[in-house]
């Protein structure tokens, strides 16, 4: 079964500085709405990428789900001893034994060129270089990237959740355009599973063919402006215009999606924890929704920040956390705050555990939805306590590949973990061989 997309349409309203600048005021004086053009450097429209199939004809569909933890987890009781098949579970990852074949754990990789500390977390799915530099500018998402190419197969293209995130996500357009995540589960519910009245339906529509109006008088007025433009900004302007049309299409879709009822799942909607100290209760709803989404093809891209910087002390039923969550990040090795973080990275694992067997014990067709969801699971952070950017954290499990190993790279001079996306988005069925930094496919990861 397949469902519609998300129905806002977001435009930058920066210019990029090597664009010459062209009037809001006399591309708009006609329209009499607030938009203005995006970043025209790198605008490509969706519609000239090719998607390609995942498997054989008729398959289940491959999906991507990537967690940020933006505080990582302590080194020593994550990382394994020892490389390879045969490694000794760490005391974090025998949480996890029971799926040990089912992940593969990575050390002795990051980002290149991605520093900053804690701002490196708007760069974990984009590896665009020095996100806090004055002059920064950041890249498409990886599930962008997918949402771009398969993003029209499902009900949404993709879903950008968080944690305690307010308005930090991961996910990034490819005008550097930061999508807002979604916090609350019960409307992320509503959204994926309540249909709406005849009325509520015809109001959407309503607003869909409104939104097609504004971005036709906008087209309109950039080509009049075309004529008195040099060569290399009527280039940007095309590739401008490419976009709104694609923009256009994406809302007649959404228009037909909006007569089609939505899946019908067996469990009420999620109440929504009313404090951030209710962290790791928010972190098992998110996860919860995630896999409903996956289960019923609603998305087959999402991305979940899981902002720990902004957490105060947590509720954790039975264990003592007496401090914030970043004031613990930064322990100066104190026994006592190495203590509380070990406690809360257990529960961190044992939360993935859950995921890991709900998505197992889920079945679609003659596999698990383990076996057609990738979950990435990592921080920004290699060490949060040195707002260190190297040697990340990184889990990888399921969605197809030769799994329980650990790739042990080198901790001095790190493997790209971007080399991960462009395995990802092969096995997403997309033709792709490059991703920002990452010039090929993750070396030591195999596909089943």
């Amino acid at each position: 079964m397949s469902y519609s997309k998300p129905n806002d349409v977001k435009v930058s309203r920066r210019f990029h500085s090597g664009c010459r600048p062209i009037s809001r005021r006399s591309l708009l004086r006609a329209t009499g709405v607030a938009l203005a053009l995006p970043l025209l450097d790198s605008m490509v429209g969706p519609s000239a990428l090719t998607g390609f199939a995942s498997d054989a004809p008729g398959a289940p569909p491959r999906m991507l789900f990537a967690i940020c933890n933006n505080l990582g987890v302590l080194h020593d009781p994550f990382f394994p001893k020892d490389p390879g098949r045969n490694y000794t579970l760490s005391p974090y990852l025998k949480t996890l034994e029971e799926f040990r074949n089912d992940f593969t754990v990575m050390s002795g990789v990051s980002h290149p060129n991605v520093d900053g500390g804690h701002p490196s977390d708007i760069a974990f799915l984009t590896a665009a270089p020095h996100p806090a530099s004055s002059s920064f500018r950041n890249s498409i998402s990886l599930d962008q990237l997918i949402a771009e190419r398969l993003g029209n197969l499902t009900r949404f293209p993709s879903l950008t959740l968080s944690v305690n995130g307010g308005f930090r996500g991961l996910s990034w357009t490819r005008s550097a355009v930061a999508v807002p995540p979604e916090e609350r589960a019960s409307n992320v519910f509503k959204q994926l599973f309540l249909q709406g009245t005849p009325d509520e339906v015809e109001n959407k529509i309503r607003e869909l063919d409104t939104g097609k109006s504004i971005l036709d008088a906008v087209a309109e007025q950039a080509r009049e402006l075309q004529r008195n433009l040099g060569s290399r900004d009527r280039n940007r302007m095309n590739q401008y215009l490419t976009s709104v049309r694609d923009l256009e299409h994406r809302l007649q879709e959404s228009k037909g999606w909006e007569h089609k009822p939505k899946p019908v799942v067996s469990v009420p909607p999620p109440i929504d924890p009313t404090s951030p100290a209710q962290y790791m209760e928010k972190v098992k709803i998110m996860y919860d929704l995630a896999r409903l989404a996956f289960e019923t093809d609603s998305t087959r891209s999402i991305t979940l920040m899981l902002n720990s910087v902004a957490t105060p002390v947590m509720q954790i039923d039975g264990e003592t956390i007496t401090d914030g969550y970043h004031n613990l990040s930064h322990h100066g090795m104190a026994p006592d705050k190495l203590g509380q973080l070990e406690i809360i990275d257990h529960w961190h694992m044992k939360l993935l555990a859950e995921l890991f067997k709900a998505l197992k014990s889920t079945h679609e067709s003659d596999r698990t939805l383990l076996d057609g969801t990738m979950v990435l699971y990592g921080s920004n952070l290699g060490d949060a306590n040195a707002h260190s950017t190297t040697n990340l954290p990184i889990l990888f499990a399921g969605g197809g590949f030769r799994h329980g190993q650990h790739l042990a790279f080198d901790k001095e001079q790190n493997y790209p973990l971007p080399n991960l996306f462009v395995s990802i988005l092969q096995r997403m069925g997309l033709e792709e061989h490059s991703f920002a930094s990452g010039k090929g496919t993750m070396r030591g990861l195999e596909m089943t």
